[in-house]
């Protein structure tokens, strides 16, 4: 009888051994497997059991949490979502999340270290820390001015601090309401299908996600690398420019929209947007030179975050003599998103150097306290101060005499580029409406603001007429928000 009961002891002694070997292995080894399978609700259920931190634009949350009363408790919400979708994003129960509420999501949520004083006891207990905040760089007025100005066309608009990289606008048109992705309901599948469905694309990001050939405003990178390379050395001397210009190695002949550019001074060219001239100066600044030039200024590079992504913008880099003198235009394969263009105008303002962009101000806990300053990485030299003082002159020419004269701003120096690119097969689109600017105050020596606005389908005749009519009064308003 004894030898049974031992018997029995000991095999259930090694079965006691097998389940804590089992839960051990479940617990230290297969915890991520289960943890992260779509069956286990689990963290669904905690991830909405208490509000989502916010996003904040100078000071005033932007997105909120509602109590649905469902397992998955709390649902997120938007004030003037369309206006904030651009910077915000969705934060979605069903399709998760995007720009800063993906970019952002471990402080939102609360699972982000830095919101814990001891984070290895909030993982020892399984703690679920209260969501912080994410201060934004974005101004309000401006925001707002832009996404008026745009109205009911399909475009956007990106507006940065020179000195500083600060995002201040970012808006894309048509845009949508966030909060209609937010529950688990059937209508937030049926949104989803019908916003994705939608034929304006409503859930692009246009200022971020979208990129455009630039047209002339590109010229404004070629004038650069033309002064850099010494190619020119007075912005008032004659180039020696032929009107038409025969693209290199081919029977092309390109010419103008505008008229006088036959051996116009870079100055004239750069006023009357001539082809010709800045063709050319691609030509023989060469594709090292001009892609040297592009890619100082931010094109071709694939690791640009502001926290949120942005598509990279490009210039080509295996080209023959007539493409590169195609793409000194803006055309060709060359492309660019508005926050890049609006970089281009902002290394111009700030003398040469350029500032990355950045949306994200500072980050806060539940209670307030500052967990961290945002990235405020260095700036670094692109062009010569000489060269962004010459470049600093033609945009105001542009402005005061040229095509740009819908951007100027009462009590502000304004300096602008118009242009008009041409898209679709034979280039029978209609035509991408461009208008790049930067404005300071009279009296100040630092520039208020860099901007950059593309109007989709803007019917025009040409360059200056159509970014000078459809997209500098939208960056007119902008800048008139950031001075006055």
């Amino acid at each position: 009888m004894i030898r049974c009961i031992r018997h029995t002891a000991a095999f259930s002694f090694l079965l006691l051994v097998a389940v804590l070997v089992n839960a051990a292995r479940v617990q230290i080894f297969e915890t991520e497997h289960y943890g992260n399978s779509p069956a286990n609700r689990r963290a669904s259920i905690a991830r909405y059991e208490q509000p989502r931190g916010a996003l904040l634009v100078a000071g005033r949350p932007v997105t909120g949490s509602r109590d649905s009363g469902g397992r998955l408790r709390y649902e997120r919400s938007y004030t003037e979502g369309p206006l904030y979708a651009p910077v915000t994003g969705y934060s979605s129960q069903i399709y998760g999340t995007s720009l800063l509420e993906s970019a952002e999501d471990g402080v939102l949520s609360g699972a982000d270290d830095r919101l814990a004083t001891f984070p290895w006891w909030d993982r020892l207990t399984g703690a679920h820390r209260p969501g912080g905040s994410v201060h934004t760089t974005i101004n309000p007025r401006m925001q707002r001015a832009a996404f008026d100005g745009l109205g009911d066309k399909k475009g956007a608009v990106a507006a940065i601090e020179p000195r500083t990289g600060r995002v201040l606008a970012l808006v894309s048109t048509p845009s949508y309401d966030p909060g209609e992705l937010s529950g688990n309901g059937a209508a937030v599948g049926a949104a989803w299908r019908r916003l994705n469905g939608a034929e304006p694309r409503p859930m692009l990001n246009r200022a971020l996600g979208e990129t455009y050939p630039p047209g002339s405003t590109f010229k404004v990178v070629t004038a650069a690398a033309a002064l850099e390379s010494g190619k020119v050395t007075d912005i008032e001397a004659p180039t020696d420019s032929p009107d038409p210009y025969p693209l290199p190695g081919t029977a092309t002949r390109l010419g103008n929209a505008a008229k006088g550019c036959a051996d116009a001074p870079l100055k004239d060219a750069f006023r009357a947007s001539c082809n010709t001239v800045f063709a050319r100066l691609g030509a023989e600044v060469g594709l090292r030179g001009m892609a040297a030039t592009a890619g100082k200024f931010g094109f071709n590079d694939r690791r640009l975050r502001i926290p949120s992504p942005v598509a990279p913008s490009t210039f080509d880099t295996r080209m023959d003599p007539a493409q590169v003198a195609l793409s000194a235009i803006g055309q060709y394969d060359t492309a660019a998103t508005p926050l890049q263009m609006a970089m281009v105008s902002a290394v111009v303002a700030n003398g040469g150097r350029l500032a990355p962009p950045y949306l994200v101000d500072k980050v806060t806990d539940a209670r307030g306290v500052l967990v961290e300053d945002g990235p405020h990485p260095p700036a670094r030299q692109v062009i010569g101060p000489v060269t962004a003082q010459q470049l600093q002159e033609m945009m105001v020419d542009v402005v005061a005499h040229g095509s740009g004269r819908r951007a100027a701003v009462k009590g502000a120096t304004v300096g602008g580029k118009t242009g008009t690119a041409q898209h679709g097969v034979h280039n029978e689109g209609m035509p991408y409406a461009w208008f790049i600017a930067w404005a300071r105050a009279k009296d100040s020596y630092e520039p208020a603001v860099a901007v950059a606005v593309v109007v989709e389908d803007a019917a025009a005749d040409r360059a200056d007429i159509s970014g000078g009519g459809s997209a500098a009064p939208i960056a007119q308003a902008v800048m008139a928000a950031a001075v006055g």
